[in-house]
């Protein structure tokens, strides 16, 4: 008789690998916030990606007086490995804000690792874009697209979508020619999560996060990237020894916004450094004594109020 699988990889009993490949997914979470209800915001799921079965959640709200809306697409964080639009975290978030800019906010899952290593997320944030653009040559037939202006839409991802997020920027470049008539106007990357070989000295020092340690974030990578890569890969570091060269691409603008007491702050502001100096149009906003996920686990604090505000502020900044 054979010996029982061992665990290999345990994401805080969350998801587990274990040595004969086998995973299991928790859905019995205990999330330290509960799920919010907003009547001035309705939310409707929706399925973007048949093959994949892939679902996002649109908000809209109900009550407010703007005209036309902006659409922001949110991509959760997670490690790539965990997270779903359903986690009252996330949804907190998005409902916030709807209501707070307001906009439409369109909330897709993507495939998560290690079932599915990168660039499946990717790949699914592109057709997410790839559905909006499909929605806008219809928008006359379907009433949830009433007020919606396809010509400004913008990408805000949290920790690993705001990975997804800068790759999409580059991938996508200036205007988004190809989501024609949809116009990505600019990107918002909440603390992304980049990686390296080299430690940072936010990471080698700390101190660590409650939610986060060099621990995690290794696991993170091990689990999410290409068989046998290490945090240097172009999909983890952005200025990684394999990484395209940045200086001839023209990207929209960014913003990026981190945490002062976050283990990625320096690998944020390296990210914002170096592109200024090659000539990018980005703006750093860090927010003192803040740590990882303080925007998306308290969505209607008072700091969060602060991020909705330096968010509008992009988003009005660049919709001419």
């Amino acid at each position: 008789m054979g010996s029982l699988p061992q665990l290999v990889e345990d994401c805080q009993g969350i998801l587990q690998l274990f040595s004969d490949g086998s995973i299991f997914r928790s859905n019995d979470i205990h999330f330290p916030m509960p799920l919010h209800h907003d009547a001035t915001v309705t939310s409707t799921d929706h399925l973007f990606h048949i093959p994949h079965n892939l679902h996002l959640r649109l908000y809209k709200p109900t009550t407010s007086t703007t005209t036309t809306f902006p659409i922001l697409l949110f991509l959760h964080g997670g490690g790539f490995c965990v997270g779903s639009r359903t986690w009252p975290n996330f949804h907190n978030s998005c409902l916030r804000l709807a209501s707070a800019l307001p906009a439409i906010v369109l909330s897709p899952d993507y495939r998560l690792a290690p079932e599915h290593r990168l660039p499946a997320a990717l790949e699914d944030a592109v057709s997410a874009l790839e559905w909006v653009q499909a929605q806008s040559r219809a928008q006359s037939e379907v009433d949830m697209w009433q007020g919606v202006d396809f010509g400004r839409v913008f990408v805000v991802g949290d920790s690993s979508g705001g990975n997804i997020a800068h790759h999409l920027a580059v991938r996508l470049g200036v205007g988004s020619p190809e989501l024609a008539p949809v116009t990505v106007r600019g990107y918002v990357l909440m603390a992304p999560f980049f990686g390296g070989t080299v430690r940072t000295k936010a990471e080698a020092e700390g101190p660590p996060e409650p939610m986060i340690n060099l621990e995690v974030l290794d696991r993170f990578w091990r689990l999410s990237l290409p068989a046998g890569e290490t945090a240097d890969h172009p999909l983890a570091n952005p200025f990684g020894p394999n990484s395209p060269n940045l200086k001839p691409i023209a990207l929209d603008p960014i913003l990026v916004i981190v945490g002062g007491r976050e283990m990625l702050k320096d690998r944020v502001e390296d990210y914002a450094r170096r592109l200024k100096e090659l000539g990018k149009k980005i703006e750093h906003v860090e927010f003192e004594g803040k740590q990882h996920g303080f925007f998306t686990n308290e969505p209607y604090s008072d700091v969060a109020n602060k991020v909705l505000q330096v968010i509008k502020n992009f988003i009005l900044m660049n919709s001419n």
